[in-house]
């Protein structure tokens, strides 16, 4: 048996919700190593456009010029924190759409209690699996993307202040 058999059967075990945390994690993921991409390519063209348009000006301690530093900085935020709130959202609906898994297959394990009166055990093992795979499924992805998540949110906060304290107002 293949690779891709073996995750069609996962995902059948899951059931529906399961595919919706697969779609969810690879947004994610996707939106992840774009950052990723973004950091170790782009960013270091964009801040140095920047800091050369700071540093051609001639008087940097005007309020003209505090008010222009402000624009720049706020700019480059934008830039450098893109993203960043959708993968957040994403980290926090993985254990949600888990937790709509548990729901759902606790539901078939009610429907099979009440058409056979609930003394078969066999087909109410199908609705506990079926809701316990998507929230390990859905806390899994949560881990992963949490962790990403916090190590772009470093890189994203050091960026920042690296930008902030390249943009001085020396002379």
């Amino acid at each position: 048996m293949g690779i891709f058999e073996v995750i069609l059967a996962f995902m059948e075990k899951g059931g529906n919700v399961l595919w919706l945390i697969a779609a969810l994690v690879f947004f994610m993921w996707t939106l992840i190593f774009e950052r990723v991409w973004y950091f170790t390519s782009v960013w270091k063209a964009d801040r140095a456009v920047v800091v050369d348009s700071w540093e051609g000006r001639g008087e940097r301690k005007s309020w003209n010029a505090k008010k222009i530093r402000e624009r720049l900085l706020s700019e480059s935020r934008e830039l450098i924190n893109d993203n960043m709130n959708v993968i957040a959202t994403c980290v926090a609906l993985c254990p949600l759409l888990g937790l709509l898994g548990t729901v759902t297959g606790m539901i078939e394990v009610f429907n099979v209690m009440a058409v056979t009166g609930g003394g078969d055990a066999k087909s109410m093992a199908g609705g506990v699996e079926r809701s316990t795979i998507p929230t390990m499924a859905g806390m899994v992805a949560a881990l992963s993307g949490l962790f990403a998540n916090t190590y772009l949110q470093r890189i994203t906060n050091r960026e920042q202040q690296l930008l902030t304290d390249q943009l001085t107002s020396d002379h």
